[in-house]
């Protein structure tokens, strides 16, 4: 009670102060060129109607100033440092200093230690009350820093992830202690299965939040492996009790509606759950292994920051091309690549361009990944006898303009598709081939007729995703015989060194490379008259007709957009 007096007591001291600096701080923006004396004084008088509102607040909601200037404004004015989080390297032991409600509530975290002091970063710091309620807490000699308000927030998000998930592991492996051999799965004790719950939402979050695409659980011998896929690259992150993994596995399998009693044969399902007010589709695999079933969840929903999302993550180039290929009244688009090349996520571009456009779209979709407005999606649904095929044949008769076909699987699908495509429907699917052109081949091995082919496909588009140089280790450095072979010319060539931004691998996010073979009436002769492959390769080749992958990636490299590494990595695929 006398602590809270103190602490009200402190805050109306500093009130009066922040109320006598208003000014000083709308000079100090006027100095440094971010306000003009009319914006002042319209500021100024807002704020005696608003008098809850600090000066700092109105400019803000009036967009006088940005966040960045008065971070600027109140640095100078208060003698305080910004900081870069994206620099800096965060202690989770100073992290944990602060309860998680109070951290959100005030939006302040705890970021390291300064010999005895306990660094606090805050984006605003006079609200005096908020600071001097941590400063409580922690009962630590403080020191306070500066940080963008989306900064805080994103690693507020990130490192209170990483707490939970420690402590829901931490809480599930000593509620195996004293436990051997087999545990017996029974779904009525909600004593055993409390930490399961927390271990298995706090691993989810946490992948959610570090933008992970999948998440492994992985048994072996003495131990559980928990690791996180990022930018292409598998993470570990935690080692778990060996003996949980049939509590984690019945946990996800009643999460994704699998049967929780059969652990000998693959099975694959999804869940939707809620994040932040976001809605994110997770696709589950179960695989049995020597030591238990191995899992892997995907995240179909994740939001992830697209290179040149406005040209669907394509160069100049490659975007003119698939602009003419949209224009055509009909036939089919391919999209191609291995598993996790973005293949979906280009394909929804492509379907969200069109939404516009006063046409009937309908997908068929094993899962559906994302909800689209005004389209018609239908979920894949073997067991009721909803398949790729038989879903397609009904979808003819819905009066379609547009068919998304997820994947084509077999032969059958193919056929229906290409047969969809030759009687004036636009259908976009994808398939597994190595590039463009390669697709053909694919589709005569489906026994898809040349004729067929030729008359149906418009446009294959290839791609792959490159990992990208951490820009916060980036490094130059002469290139040796070897990787002058790979790539002629070059005096210098980038690497990431490694540094606690990119989880020392050197990478951080990627970039989508393409190649696009728009199919005109020569190769369309060439198909038909049964030419050998070796033929269209050679043809578009001449004049510029595409950019092949391995040219795209040899120029990253070039430009210091991703390592002799990833070439090195892709090279087999991609020559």
């Amino acid at each position: 009670m006398i602590s809270e007096i103190i602490i009200n007591f402190i805050y109306l001291l500093e009130r009066v102060k922040m109320e006598q600096t208003h000014i000083k701080i709308g000079e100090v923006l006027k100095n440094q060129g971010y306000l003009t004396d009319s914006q002042l004084e319209e500021a100024l008088e807002l704020q005696k109607v608003d008098k809850n509102k600090r000066l700092g607040e109105i400019l803000l909601d009036n967009e006088y100033i940005s966040e960045e200037q008065l971070l600027v404004a109140l640095s100078k004015r208060l003698d305080l440092e910004i900081i870069d989080f994206i620099r800096m390297k965060i202690d989770l032991k100073a992290v944990a200093l602060i309860p998680k409600t109070i951290a959100f509530k005030y939006q302040i975290i705890a970021t390291n230690f300064d010999g005895s002091r306990v660094i606090l970063v805050v984006n605003d710091p006079l609200d005096f009350y908020a600071i001097e309620d941590v400063k409580s807490l922690i009962n630590m000699p403080t020191e306070i820093k500066l940080g963008k308000k989306a900064e805080i927030q994103k690693a507020l998000n990130k490192y209170y992830a990483e707490l939970d998930s420690q402590k829901a592991a931490s809480v599930a492996n000593k509620s195996m202690d004293g436990r051997t051999g087999d545990v017996a799965i029974n779904l009525e004790v909600t004593e055993d299965y409390g930490p399961i719950v927390n271990l298995i939402n706090s691993i989810i979050i946490k992948g959610f939040n570090d933008g992970a695409s999948d998440i492994h659980l992985a048994p072996f011998e003495k131990s559980i492996l928990i690791r996180y896929r990022i930018d292409g690259l598998l993470i570990d992150s935690m080692a778990l009790d060996v003996k949980l993994i049939q509590n984690l596995s019945a946990r996800i399998k009643i999460m994704a509606g699998l049967d929780i009693a059969e652990s000998r044969i693959p099975q694959d399902g999804h869940f939707k759950i809620k994040i932040d007010d976001k809605e994110i589709n997770i696709r589950v695999s179960t695989m049995p292994t020597v030591f238990g079933e191995t899992i892997v969840m995907r995240f179909l929903t994740q939001m992830v920051k697209i290179d040149y999302a406005n040209s669907f993550g394509m160069n100049e180039f490659n975007y003119n091309k698939i602009s003419r290929i949209l224009r055509k009244p009909h036939g089919i688009i391919l999209i191609t690549g291995p598993t996790g090349s973005g293949k979906t996520t280009t394909l929804y571009m492509l379907i969200e361009s069109l939404i516009k456009k006063p046409i009937n779209i309908c997908t068929i979709e094993d899962p559906v990944e994302k909800n689209l407005e005004k389209v018609n999606q239908v979920q894949v649904n073997p067991k009721a006898g909803l398949t790729f095929e038989s879903g397609l044949r009904s979808m003819l008769r819905q009066d379609p303009d547009v068919i998304l076909v997820g994947e084509i699987r077999d032969g059958k699908t193919a056929e229906i598709a290409v047969t969809a495509a030759v009687t004036g429907h636009l259908v976009f699917s994808t398939l597994h081939t190595n590039d463009a052109i390669s697709t053909i081949t694919r589709l005569l091995d489906l026994d898809i007729q040349n004729y067929m082919i030729s008359n149906s496909v418009v446009g294959i588009v290839a791609q792959r995703l490159i990992k990208k140089i951490c820009p916060h280790c980036k490094e130059e450095y002469i290139p040796d015989e070897n990787e002058l072979e790979l790539v002629p010319g070059a005096s210098t060539l980038y690497k990431g060194k490694g540094c606690h931004n990119c989880d020392f691998t050197g990478y951080k996010g990627r970039i989508a490379v393409h190649e696009i073979l728009e199919v005109d009436s020569s190769i369309r002769g060439m198909i038909s008259k049964k030419e050998p492959i070796e033929n269209i390769y050679e043809y578009a080749s001449k004049e510029g007709r595409i950019i092949y992958i391995r040219d795209s990636v040899k120029e990253m490299v070039l430009d210091g957009i991703t390592s002799i590494d990833e070439l090195i990595e892709h090279i087999s695929i991609l020559l």
